[in-house]
């Protein structure tokens, strides 16, 4: 069986920077309050207008992972995208960016599994790689999500919250030792309401939406039963991590870089604590871009490694909690 290892790594991120002072013009809120809840100062979010949408973010960081890979769009044989926030209803953002990198007809496949998206979509690729089915996977998670969100005071416990932005890696067939060790996914649906955009879907369709317009309809905005989630995330996040480091006989000592999806500061802070972990084997950047969703365990990722603070041989942890519920965890050696 053959092993996949991370190849190359990018990210991008709208150049349009809103701080929490900015949102005071939408919403009641003011910075401490933002900062004390989510450990959150800025974020990006896109302009309308200047080109970026949830796949075309998704090829810039693509372009970047690949050059640096030392590969080139023809080189790929298959595409995991993963994404809460696609451009189309559908069809998913995967065959976009098929068609605006110029690969081949490779198969295209998109992840819905929200914040854990990215973690699903590595251990997917994974397994295409293990069986010898592919050589070469892009793997994206990309989200446009400020365009959803609630601008009001009524939404801010959720419009405070997320970014836009993409990440990306090329997972490639090796047999050394630098790959990923193992991958590990759950899901509890009973919980599927606590954290949700409920229309539009097949029981809400756009054009029920449309003909029964009433302001007051929060069905097509985040909600989020924000100190449930928060409990579940506690919990969850250390399972999956602790689960990883047994099955490869380790414990949170032997982590280099442990790489949560940035959902809220206190979230990874709580996580450190539980597992004993010092500051330096913890990558935060949730403070710069906010919740990014899909996208945010691949830009920090990269971010992480443009700062050098990951290295050849090194044990990178990540790990994700979000709807769904669903929640898992990577094991890799750089």
């Amino acid at each position: 069986m053959y092993k996949s290892k991370i190849t190359g790594l990018g990210k991008y991120v709208p150049d349009n920077i809103v701080t929490n002072d900015d949102l005071t013009k939408y919403m009641d809120t003011n910075d401490t309050w933002i900062r004390e809840r989510t450990g959150i100062e800025e974020r990006r979010w896109a302009v309308p207008g200047d080109g970026n949408t949830t796949a075309t973010m998704g090829v810039k960081a693509a372009k970047i992972a690949l050059d640096r890979a030392g590969l080139n769009p023809k080189d790929i044989d298959f595409i995991v995208f993963a994404t809460l926030s696609p451009d189309y209803y559908f069809p998913g953002s995967g065959v976009q960016v098929q068609e605006l990198l110029g690969c081949d007809t490779i198969g295209a496949l998109d992840i819905r599994n929200q914040c854990s998206g990215f973690v699903y979509a590595i251990a997917t690729a994974d397994q295409f790689i293990k069986t010898g089915m592919y050589k070469n996977i892009l793997v994206i998670g990309s989200e446009l999500q400020s365009s959803g969100i609630d601008l009001s005071t009524r939404g801010r416990g959720v419009g405070v919250i997320f970014g836009d932005g993409a990440g990306a890696v090329v997972l490639t067939r090796s047999n050394d030792e630098s790959h990923i060790l193992s991958n590990h996914l759950h899901s509890e649906g009973k919980y599927a309401k606590e954290l949700t955009v409920q229309a539009p879907g097949c029981t809400n369709p756009p054009k029920k939406l449309a003909e029964d317009w009433n302001p007051e309809d929060i069905t097509y905005y985040p909600y989020m039963n924000g100190n449930f989630v928060f409990k579940h995330a506690v919990t969850r996040f250390p399972e999956a991590i602790i689960e990883g480091l047994k099955t490869n006989n380790l414990t949170p000592a032997d982590i280099d870089l442990l790489i949560p999806h940035q959902a809220n500061l206190r979230i990874s802070q709580f996580v450190q604590r539980k597992l004993q972990m010092k500051d330096e084997q913890i990558m935060n950047n949730i403070q710069k871009y906010g919740n990014t969703t899909a996208a945010s365990i691949p830009i920090a990722l990269t971010e992480a490694w443009e700062q050098g603070r990951i290295k050849p041989g090194d044990l990178v942890v990540t790990a994700a909690f979000g709807s769904g519920f669903t929640w898992g965890s990577n094991i890799i050696k750089f």
